[in-house]
């Protein structure tokens, strides 16, 4: 699918271009090797392709020019950002992979100078990757203000006691950001919690496993660890920003984050409806009739156009009101935009596998990947019902006035 041409650019139009063409020619053919493959073996291959990135303009894609990035605007990045995630290498090859993309954006607005250069610097390089601990097993991730993990803040050092799960990237990360209550008997529920920096070689930072997502435990960046702070000691000015205002900072990072995991998804979807597409044109049904002369395909293929183009406007839609007037202002989108395009997703790449039968469900095609990864879409940062209570909330809430 080519830029809408009324929201490209000739910045993001040229850059779009040239990483698509990298993507096909390069990335996409490794990908079923490479997902075979230890993850610390591809991450150095990935790296070792930093100048072409750098000379494409996609390196560090969600930064300014200051450091080191091409100065996109959200709406230009949003729609290169479909591209990359046409392949599940994409955001990482051009050093803009979640969580670190958050976190980037936090040091560089939070860190002090020691942190900027202990943490930030090597991430912009791509030398160094983190984590953020935030869901806990015991506890429901869908109401975020409970939380058991503690920091005790003393003049000088920081203790942080606590076990979270589902910190994706963990396995290979050289530091944590955790979210930690600090202020427990605060009356305000959203002021108890502060973001503390822990270094994941701290003798109190243990990874205890990387959880099996569908009998896959993946590793490095693929994968989701189960971590556990066991009264680990930072100094104090690991703590990041000002104490209590940890869901402050963490509401400033899942906007703009809720837009890039939006059209990574719509990436992913458009990739298998192409899969899809080649798939119904080529397989033959009985000599001389292929999958595509069927009405049951047809009608897949069809719902899953209008849906990826329905969830294409949507998200730049919201990626628009958040440019021009805010966070808060598209509130009521970035919900919208969240549950509706991780159910695009899974509806077209449950199509896909359909469609491509008995080998839609193996590991010779990417589709069996994509759907024991991207099936936790729908819950992870705010489920999909969450999402939906939110929005109706908001809504009847002016009729109600």
């Amino acid at each position: 699918m080519p830029m809408i041409p009324y929201f490209a650019t000739e910045k993001s139009k040229k850059i779009g271009l040239s990483l698509k063409n990298y993507l096909n020619e390069y990335i996409i053919p490794k990908e079923t090797e490479w997902l075979a493959m230890p993850f610390i073996k591809v991450e150095k291959l990935l790296r070792s392709r930093k100048k072409d990135m750098q000379e494409i303009g996609a390196w560090n894609l969600y930064l300014s020019s200051d450091h080191g990035g091409p100065g996109l605007t959200l709406m230009e990045i949003a729609q290169i950002s479909e591209i990359m995630g046409r392949t599940p290498f994409g955001h990482f090859l051009c050093n803009c992979q979640a969580p670190d993309a958050g976190n980037v954006e936090l040091l560089l607005k939070y860190g002090s100078p020691k942190i900027v250069d202990t943490y930030l610097k090597p991430m912009l390089e791509g030398k160094i990757r983190s984590c953020f601990g935030m869901t806990e097993p015991h506890l429901a991730g869908s109401n975020p203000v409970r939380m058991d993990t503690k920091a005790k803040i003393s003049d000088q050092e920081i203790f942080v006691s606590g076990h979270k799960w589902f910190t994706s990237g963990a396995d290979g990360a050289s530091f944590c950001i955790v979210m930690a209550v600090t202020d427990p008997d605060n009356p305000n529920p959203y002021r108890k919690a502060s973001m503390v920096i822990l270094p994941t070689d701290n003798p109190g930072y243990k990874l205890i496993r990387n959880i099996s997502v569908m009998g896959h435990p993946g590793d490095g960046y693929l994968s989701h660890g189960e971590v556990k702070f066991e009264n680990a000691r930072v100094p104090l000015n690991h703590l990041l920003g000002e104490r209590g205002k940890g869901f402050v900072m963490a509401q400033e990072r899942l906007g703009p984050g809720r837009i890039h995991h939006c059209m990574r998804w719509i990436g992913i979807a458009s990739r298998c409806f192409d899969m899809m597409c080649k798939r119904a044109v080529s397989r033959e049904y009985s000599p001389g009739v292929v999958l595509g002369d069927k009405q049951m395909v047809q009608k897949m293929i069809a719902e899953s156009k209008a849906e990826i183009d329905a969830a294409r406007l949507s998200v730049l839609h919201a990626a628009y009101i958040m440019e021009n007037f805010g966070q808060k202002a598209a509130r009521q989108e970035i919900s919208a935009i969240k549950f509706f395009t991780a159910n695009v997703l899974q509806n077209v790449i449950d199509r896909a596998i359909q469609i491509h039968g008995a080998l839609g469900v193996t590991d010779d095609s990417i589709l069996a990947w994509y759907y024991r990864e991207e099936r936790g879409a729908r819950i992870y940062d705010g489920t999909d019902e969450t999402h939906q209570s939110s929005l109706a909330r908001q809504i009847l809430k002016k009729f109600r006035s």
